[in-house]
């Protein structure tokens, strides 16, 4: 039983470590999240382009087969 509650409050005091450490450098994480976010958007808008730009080709190839 000794030993249970020894792992117990080893992993207790690594969690606390974690938070300790996230709290007093939580701008590294913002930073990260932030940076994830605007590449997320980045890849979101680059899509959307892409997709107008195919759906711009399309039409293009439509009206030149017409004239």
């Amino acid at each position: 039983m000794e030993f249970v509650w020894s792992v117990v409050t080893f992993i207790g005091h690594t969690v606390e470590a974690i938070f300790g450490y996230v709290e007093h450098h939580h701008w590294i994480f913002a930073l990260l999240a932030g940076g994830y976010v605007f590449y997320l958007h980045d890849r979101s808008v680059h899509a959307r382009f892409d997709a107008l730009d195919k759906r711009v080709d399309e039409i293009r190839k439509r009206l030149a087969i017409e004239y």
